[in-house]
C-alpha cells in the first residue's frame, strides 16, 4: 500500500465501527464506503456486522450499535468479502485510516482469505496536519466544525462516510491553494504524515508523526 498526499476524483471513501480500539482485540461491527468517480458518489455500500461477541456499552454509547442491532447481520468473513469486491483496485480514502481502520481490515483479510489489502490510500488526517496547521485538533468533528459541515449523525460508518466526503472535497481546495502557514509545513516522504520536530540523545531532528508505525527520521 502506498499513501497518497493529494486530492483525487475516483475512490472508495470507507469507515468502520467497532467494539473497540484495539486492531488486535476489537472486532468490526459495522463497514460502510462510497464509491466516488469524477468527485461525485456514484454508489454506497453499508452492512452491520455480528462480531460475535458481545458490544461493550462504551462502543454502543459511541455509535448506537447494539447486541440486538447485529445479532442477524452477516459475520466479517461475509462483509470483508463484499467489502473487498465493492473497492476493487480504487484508493481507500478516510479519516485516520493508516492507524485504526486499515489494520481492522488488514487483519481480517489475512486471518479469513490469507492475504493483506493492497489499494493505494490517502489519510484525510494526513492532508489536514498538513494544510492545516493552525488548527489545534484534526478529528473529523473539527474538521466539519471548521468547514461548516453537518455532523449530524456521526459515529455512524456511513454517516461518517459522507461527513469526510464533504471535509476532503474542501481539503482539495486547501491543496489547490495553501496558505503560507501550510507552506512550511515539512511532509514525511515515506507515508505523507507531517514531520515533528524532536530531541534525541544527540540533538534536534525531524521525526514523522507517524511513530512507531513511521520511523523516518532527518537531520535539522
Amino acid at each position: 500500500m502506498k499513501s497518497i498526499v493529494d486530492h483525487i476524483s475516483d475512490y472508495v471513501l470507507f469507515d468502520l465501527e467497532t467494539t473497540g480500539l484495539s486492531p488486535e482485540t476489537d472486532a468490526v461491527i459495522e463497514i460502510s464506503a462510497l464509491k466516488v468517480a469524477g468527485g461525485e458518489v456514484i454508489d454506497e455500500f453499508s452492512t452491520l456486522v455480528n462480531p460475535m461477541r458481545h458490544i461493550p456499552y462504551m462502543a454502543s454509547s459511541v455509535n448506537g450499535i447494539t447486541d440486538d442491532m447485529v445479532k442477524d447481520a452477516p459475520l466479517i468473513e461475509t462483509a470483508l468479502k463484499d467489502f473487498i469486491a465493492f473497492i476493487g483496485d480504487s484508493v481507500l480514502v478516510g479519516h485516520n485510516i493508516k492507524r485504526f481502520d486499515l489494520p481492522f481490515i488488514q487483519r481480517d483479510a489475512v486471518r479469513f482469505f490469507g492475504r493483506q489489502i493492497t489499494n493505494d490510500y490517502v489519510d484525510t488526517l494526513f492532508l489536514a496536519r498538513r494544510y492545516l496547521p493552525e488548527l489545534g485538533s484534526h478529528s473529523l468533528e473539527s474538521l466539519a466544525y471548521h468547514y461548516d459541515v453537518s455532523y449530524e449523525g456521526a459515529h455512524r460508518a456511513l454517516a461518517d462516510c459522507h461527513i469526510n466526503k464533504f471535509v476532503y472535497d474542501f481539503l482539495g481546495k486547501e491543496i489547490a491553494s495553501p496558505s503560507e502557514a501550510a507552506k512550511q509545513v515539512m511532509a514525511c516522504p515515506v507515508c505523507g504524515n507531517v514531520l515533528k520536530k524532536r530531541s534525541g540523545k544527540y540533538g534536534d531532528f525531524w521525526g514523522c508523526a507517524g511513530y512507531p508505525d513511521c520511523r523516518y527520521t532527518r537531520d535539522c
